[in-house]
């Protein structure tokens, strides 16, 4: 099995998510992708973050493909970090070729991340293009200290088999939505 991996807070949700998941599904090749829906991001302030229960429901909603899985899974285990979980799951299905997916935004401020280069050494990862981030992500920190590790989009389809390090930046989905600008807008509207 060859099987994504999309974290997040999903608040809320958005089609941006979904476009970037069918994307990485086609272009990599995997047979699922599992969201994994977390209870807080503990670089960002989580104080107006919905909860938990009713952010998977609305990720459920939209995901809405029976290759897509949502899942709260860090909170069923009580895990914080995305390098605790990924080296979970990956400990608990050594046949899975797991990848990670983030979009570009994510990978400008990878290099914040908990232990994000334990998660680079343990599964590949595909960075989804986006407008605005996508124009400073691979000259960010971390861009920069895996630039060795980044293989041509020709070869997207390698990507779940290969050994970590690896990424690969997906061009294409150019999606203009972000949870962080629904957010303002839903608290405008709440005033």
């Amino acid at each position: 099995m060859r099987i994504g991996l999309f974290g997040g807070t999903f608040d809320p949700p958005h089609a941006a998510h979904r476009g970037a998941c069918l994307l990485a599904m086609k272009r990599i090749g995997l047979d699922r992708v599992w969201w994994l829906v977390t209870p807080g991001n503990p670089l960002k302030d989580t104080s107006r973050l919905a909860p938990l229960v009713e952010r998977a429901i609305a990720a459920k909603a939209l995901a809405h493909h029976p290759r897509i899985d949502v899942s709260d899974l860090e909170a069923e285990l009580g895990l914080h970090y995305t390098y605790e979980t990924i080296s979970y799951l990956v400990r608990r299905c050594p046949q899975v070729h797991f990848v990670w997916i983030m979009g570009a935004d994510n990978l400008r401020s990878f290099h914040r991340w908990q232990r994000w280069r334990g998660i680079a050494g343990l599964v590949p990862i595909v960075v989804v293009d986006r407008l605005g981030p996508s124009l400073y992500a691979t000259a960010s920190a971390a861009g920069q200290a895996l630039a060795y590790a980044r293989i041509p989009e020709a070869a997207a389809k390698t990507l779940p088999e290969r050994r970590p390090p690896a990424w690969i930046y997906l061009h294409g989905l150019k999606s203009p939505l972000s949870s962080t600008a629904l957010r303002a807008a839903r608290a405008l509207q709440g005033r």
